[in-house]
């Protein structure tokens, strides 16, 4: 579990990287949606 929350990229080789990062905290991702409405909703 403690892998899971590192940022860590692995090379595959010719340019491909695999990238893991932790997930946002649910706190954190509402905030962001408050704070910027979806673009195109109505007025």
């Amino acid at each position: 579990m403690a892998d899971e929350k590192l940022y860590k990229a692995e090379y595959l080789g010719s340019g491909t990287f695999i990238i893991s990062k932790p997930k946002r905290k649910k706190s954190k991702a509402r905030q962001s949606q408050l704070k910027n409405p979806q673009r195109g909703s109505r007025k």
